[in-house]
């Protein structure tokens, strides 16, 4: 009797199981959402064999999406056809799917069944196991967890949701005339990746901060834009031409175009993570109506200010405005990486002479933070210092013109305008 009960309990488990196995693949409702592949994925690990291309098979893809409500989530490919069987490893979390592609396989492709405890950003990564790299065109989720809001890149530009979200500080200057701004920048270690821009001095009319560029190579750079609007410096009127008035030793000049255009300047210098650097611009009215525009970097081996160049801008006559500093990475292949800044011990000098300390500031972000399509963006005050924050996606943003005040630090810049500049 007892053997039977054993037999018929074996047999009911097989049957639960077996019924288990056969449950019928999920079929995409109406409702699911495409997410394209293209403004949302990144090549973030590739394997090189010296002597050899990497080839498909050593990369892998990876995208991002961010959801509001957690729940059941289930997971599409598309994919153009392949004329090869494609084998691929689709990671989610802790969970791992196995799917295989041929030129039969129905499109969407059901991956696997995600259960989402928390809402933020959700990580795919797509690794290639065999054959082809098949031309995906879109993941598709559908689920309690693909309600909307959602956050991706969706009916925007590829090029700017892949460099991720632009963040700004803008400092309030006194209300008497204003002629030099001076600023501390630190970027912490870590946070210094490749594509960086941590634009520490801006003023109404261009900028000067420190760059990634490379693995061998950093920059100081400083630009002004011509009066002139237009992405292409060749057709700047010779009238409305900025220019060069003095540069340092070992300092570039040329012009730049594609966000408006104008002069500029940089400087190659192997600054380091960590350390703390000082920047001091001015910005002159002339007799002309034109305005000169000049920036200097304190060199920490000479402790003494080396200039980096003096722009003369035409049409234009104004003391200093806009103070404010930014972060941006300009290399979409880099955007799905963290990045942040710290800036301390703001100051302004007044054309009176006087030093005033600033110690509030306002957080704004760019059109793709704006937008929607990204969320990774913060900014605020940390370790007495204000701080700017972007890409990796986290999950904090902060408000779109969130106001800040930090701790004044009284440390008045030791700097003699007429005798060490």
């Amino acid at each position: 009797m007892k053997a039977k009960t054993t037999m018929k309990m074996v047999l009911i488990t097989l049957l639960a199981s077996a019924m288990t196995f056969c449950q019928p693949i999920p079929t995409a409702s109406e409702q699911a959402v495409s997410i394209p592949i293209d403004g949302n994925t990144y090549v973030t690990q590739r394997s090189e064999i010296k002597g050899s291309e990497t080839n498909d098979k050593e990369i892998t893809l990876s995208s991002w999406f961010k959801v509001s409500t957690i729940g059941s989530l289930n997971l599409y490919l598309k994919s153009e056809a392949v004329k090869a069987e494609t084998k691929l490893e689709i990671i989610v979390g802790k969970k791992s799917f196995k799917v295989k592609l041929n030129e039969n396989s129905e499109m969407p492709l059901f991956v696997g069944k995600i259960d989402v405890k928390e809402a933020g950003y959700i990580r795919i990564d797509m690794k290639f196991l065999e054959s082809q790299n098949p031309k995906a065109i879109e993941w598709l989720i559908d689920g309690e967890a693909a309600k909307e809001p959602l956050a991706f890149v969706r009916n925007f530009t590829p090029y700017w949701g892949l460099r991720g979200p632009s963040v700004h500080m803008k400092y309030t200057l006194p209300k008497e005339d204003v002629e030099y701004f001076y600023n501390e920048i630190t970027i912490p270690e870590g946070e210094d990746k490749i594509g960086s821009y941590f634009m520490t001095n801006g003023f109404g009319e261009g900028y000067c901060g420190i760059q990634v560029n490379s693995k061998t190579e950093r920059r100081i750079l400083f630009s002004v834009w011509s009066p002139f609007s237009t992405d292409n410096p060749k057709s700047i009127p010779l009238d409305q031409q900025v220019v060069l008035l003095e540069k340092g030793p070992d300092v570039n000049v040329g012009e730049f175009g594609n966000e408006g255009s104008g002069g500029q300047s940089f400087r190659r210098y192997n600054w380091k993570a960590a350390e703390t650097y000082k920047i001091l611009t001015r910005v002159h009215p002339n007799e002309d109506k034109s305005t000169t525009y000049t920036a200097w970097f304190f060199n920490p081996e000479s402790q003494e200010w080396d200039i980096i160049a003096s722009f003369k801008r035409p049409k234009t006559h104004t003391w200093y405005t806009g103070a404010h500093s930014f972060l941006e990475n300009f290399a979409p292949s880099q955007g799905y990486l963290g990045r942040s800044v710290l800036f301390s011990n703001q100051w302004a000098r007044t054309t009176s002479g006087e030093w005033i300390e600033l110690t509030e500031g306002g957080f704004t972000c760019d059109a793709t933070a704006s937008a929607g399509v990204r969320m990774d963006y913060a900014g605020g005050v940390k370790d007495g210092a204000f701080y700017l924050q972007n890409g990796g996606f986290f999950n904090t943003p902060t408000k779109y013109g969130t106001k800040f005040t930090r701790e004044a630090t009284n440390k008045k810049p030791q700097i003699d305008v007429n005798k060490d500049l």
